[in-house]
């Protein structure tokens, strides 16, 4: 950021499911509301697949996960989180998608979005990335560039008196290119307690202890104690 421009105040964050934004970000997220940004979650999907429970249904499973992301923003301090409704597991880079991401972030004018990679890392032989979370993350960037910018894409945008938007920079993570890198010291409690309101999702017993080291692997490419590392692409 240019020493003339103004500061960074709105925030927002695209993923695919409930969840994903806590396990890739909420550190930063955490301390931008600390710091009083106004931040947003938009979630592409219902997360209506994520159980293995054989009583359970994919309608109660969606009730449960909207519930648990509105418990994890009420603890970090959201502005707002909005569901997109997508059919979880089946998320595709279409047109529709792309349109309805840059309505909300027409909507809520963010400067900095935070979006996953939209590129396969077959080098990390633990995790595959998951379809959706690779079409949130194509779908993202082009509702940020150019769609959002452009006024003369998806008309009808204009008609619902949204008009364009410029976003400052995007921040991607969850890729070993980082470049931009944020301490969240101070914010883990906060950043784990948001987390841990996934209950349907998330091991209460273990993933605390996970999620802070991975925050103090990243750390220790930069010398902090607990580090988000993300490739900072700015628009000039």
């Amino acid at each position: 950021m240019a020493e003339n421009e103004e500061p960074f105040r709105r925030g927002m964050v695209v993923m695919a499911h409930p969840d994903d934004a806590e396990w890739s970000c909420s550190g930063t997220v955490a301390r931008w509301c600390a710091e009083g940004w106004d931040v947003v979650y938009v979630l592409c999907t219902d997360g209506s697949k994520g159980s293995s429970d054989p009583e359970m249904t994919s309608e109660k499973l969606v009730e449960i996960r909207e519930k648990e992301q509105r418990d994890a923003g009420n603890v970090l301090g959201l502005q707002d989180v909005v569901f997109l409704g997508y059919p979880d597991s089946y998320l595709e880079p279409t047109l529709e998608l792309r349109k309805d991401i840059a309505r909300e972030i027409r909507r809520y004018k963010p400067d900095v979005v935070i979006v996953g990679s939209p590129g396969r890392d077959i080098e990390r032989g633990y995790y595959v990335s998951h379809p959706d979370h690779l079409a949130a993350g194509e779908a993202a960037l082009s509702a940020i560039f150019p769609t959002a910018r452009d006024r003369l894409t998806f008309p009808e945008l204009l008609d619902e008196g949204l008009e364009p938007h410029n976003v400052r920079e995007v921040w991607v993570t969850g890729g070993d290119n980082s470049d931009q890198f944020v301490d969240v010291e101070a914010y883990m409690d906060t950043a784990v307690k948001a987390l841990k309101a996934h209950k349907s999702q998330v091991d209460q017993e273990n993933a605390g202890e996970w999620f802070r080291q991975g925050r103090i692997d990243t750390g220790k490419k930069v010398g902090m104690a607990y580090a988000e590392g993300f490739k900072r692409i700015p628009f000039g």
